[in-house]
């Protein structure tokens, strides 16, 4: 409660940087499944939209990032008593392992939740015979 009534003491300007600051672990709040052949990972992401959201995956990292700017030219009557809305990005990245390739990884974004099943590389073999020849 102590720290609701210091946000609302807190000048506007400053909640921004609180948003992105120490808060930032909460806003792409993350689970991951692990199921036989995959990884299952839903991440939230309220208020984005799916042309919002951007997956990049390179050198065995898949980030995952999002952006969005407020309408400026839209015009509202009133005075804003407080206006906590805001514009700006965030992106997560997670490290899937090298041997994958976008086309591998599977991704639905729905009620602002992107779902992800990203399979899981196979097990490279090891050959059966361990003895090395000695020149």
């Amino acid at each position: 409660f102590d720290e609701m009534f210091d946000d609302m003491m807190r000048p506007m300007h400053s909640m921004e940087k609180a948003l992105y600051g120490k808060h930032a672990r909460t806003i792409m709040k993350t689970d991951v499944r692990e199921t036989d052949n995959s990884y299952e990972v839903d991440i939230d992401l309220p208020g984005f939209k799916k042309d919002e959201v951007n997956l990049q995956l390179e050198d065995g990292y898949l980030t995952v990032s999002a952006a969005k700017g407020l309408d400026k030219d839209e015009k509202k009557k009133g005075r804003y008593i407080r206006q906590e809305r805001y514009a700006g990005s965030m992106s997560r990245s997670f490290y899937v392992g090298e041997g994958l390739e976008p086309k591998d990884i599977r991704a639905k974004f729905e009620n602002g939740i992107l779902q992800l099943s990203i399979p899981k590389s196979a097990p490279k073999q090891l050959p059966k015979t361990t003895a090395i020849a000695i020149e």
